[in-house]
């Protein structure tokens, strides 16, 4: 059978919906894709290395807040998804997407190895005519120099054999307003026929499609996203820096200047960046730009501005427990009010909050949390020692018991009003309180 059969054949098996679909990695991003896809008609097998996350599928119980346990219900009950840690079932299916992570090493150097063992694992079973797309997150050139390399060794060859594409995930946890469906994709094939059939598969399944040229410029859109948002928050937290010294509400100055209708967009300072996206993502540029000997100053400046902010807010919190009460961080006991690195989501990946309570307990202060969302500590790779710890129980009297609170993550399911009244001290970190109206003479701004 010839290339131009091979694609003629999968197209016309996405446009009757008889194409099967794999997802190999069913987090945050590849269970949502997953729906998606099942959604619009095709039959899904998702595959992750977690049996936990399998077995949850099986009970028919969601894990992930933007797939509601009704809709993996019916997608299951009508059996349109099925979930597995058999990677031989691979070869079933017509068009696999890869949704696994792409963290950085501890060099802050790009860590493709989920990529690079994701691709060997679907080489074993890699059949003519199947699509196979990358969607995690990375530096321009990827698909083509790592993904395309490891699946040609196998004998078959891109464009002829099978068919490689990639489309960048766009997924905002805790967003309500849109969904996979609902956000434009950006796709791009590795070959006219490989973009037909993204763009086929792809237009099935979401209601808009953005074709690009290449796929390196599909994977460069992603990290512009990224870094345009970087940038920019870095900007506030610099300008919350500079006009604290100057008596000057930053948070005030947002608000006006965001009245203007156009040439401005309103960023927000923070105790940090967090989420898989934004603290990552500019550094795979970075590193990638290092092989054209051209620099990325604004990045790597943006970059060590937000990486520093957990350090003002510690010293913001020292400076004002010793003004407040006379006592110093090494004697005081401290709650942050939120661990996830956004406010309504139970999301903790690189959140600031964890390296704020790493940076007190360096100082001597005990830390303790709460978070309606988060009630204990997963394992993570930076931060294993605080793995199994608890939020603490909601309870307004054990407030007082506190010297300090700081608010690193403004969920809207928290009693702000009762934490004025009772804590003696508030550091704010996201301007909640008087975005909220509420106003004390125990409140600092940070």
């Amino acid at each position: 059978m010839t290339d131009t059969s091979l694609s003629s054949t999968l197209q016309a098996k996405i446009t009757a919906r008889t194409a099967k679909a794999g997802v190999v990695g069913l987090g945050y991003v590849g269970l949502p894709l997953a729906m998606a896809f099942a959604r619009a008609g095709f039959s899904v097998t998702g595959f992750d290395i977690d049996p936990s996350k399998i077995e949850f599928i099986d009970r028919r119980e969601s894990y992930i807040e933007a797939v509601p346990t009704e809709m993996l219900q019916v997608e299951c009950e009508a059996g349109r998804f099925t979930a597995t840690c058999d990677f031989n079932l691979l070869a079933e299916c017509d068009i696999i997407a890869i949704c696994v992570p792409t963290p950085l090493t501890v060099h802050r150097d790009p860590d493709l190895s989920y990529v690079a063992k994701t691709a060997e694992a679907i080489a074993k079973t890699l059949r003519r005519g199947q699509l196979i797309v990358l969607e995690s997150t990375t530096y321009p050139g990827t698909t083509d120099e790592v993904v395309k390399p490891i699946l040609e060794r196998t004998g078959l060859k891109s464009g002829s054999d099978f068919f490689l594409g990639y489309s960048p995930e766009r997924e905002d946890p805790g967003n309500r307003q849109f969904h996979t469906a609902s956000i434009p994709k950006v796709v791009a094939g590795d070959g006219e026929a490989a973009a037909a059939l993204m763009q086929a598969f792809y237009g099935a399944t979401v209601e808009t499609i953005v074709p690009v040229s290449t796929t390196a410029t599909a994977e460069a859109v992603k990290l512009t996203e990224n870094i345009f948002r970087a940038v920019n928050i870095a900007l506030v937290n610099e300008l919350k820096l500079v006009y604290d010294a100057m008596g000057i509400d930053v948070w005030e100055v947002i608000d006006a200047a965001k009245s203007k209708p156009f040439g401005y967009m309103p960023f927000y300072p923070g105790p940090g960046l967090g989420g898989h996206c934004i603290p990552i993502d500019p550094f795979y540029l970075t590193w990638k730009s290092r092989e054209f000997e051209t620099p990325t100053r604004f990045i790597e400046l943006a970059g060590e501005i937000n990486t520093a902010m957990p350090h003002h807010i510690v010293t913001r919190l020292a400076e004002a427990l010793d003004i407040r009460s006379g006592k110093a961080l090494s004697r005081s006991k401290v709650l942050l009010i939120g661990l996830a690195y956004k406010k309504n989501v139970p999301d903790i990946r690189e959140s600031p909050s964890l390296r704020l309570m790493e940076l007190i307990e360096r100082r001597g202060g005990s830390v303790y949390y709460f978070d309606p969302y988060v009630s204990e500590i997963p394992s993570t790779r930076e931060y294993a020692e605080l793995k199994g710890r608890r939020s603490i129980e909601w309870d307004e009297a054990a407030l007082k018991s506190f010297d300090a609170v700081v608010i690193a993550t403004d969920h809207d399911n928290v009693d702000y009003d009762a934490i004025s009244r009772c804590a003696p001290l508030i550091v704010d970190t996201r301007n909640i309180f008087a975005r909220k109206g509420i106003s004390s003479d125990v409140i600092v701004k940070a």
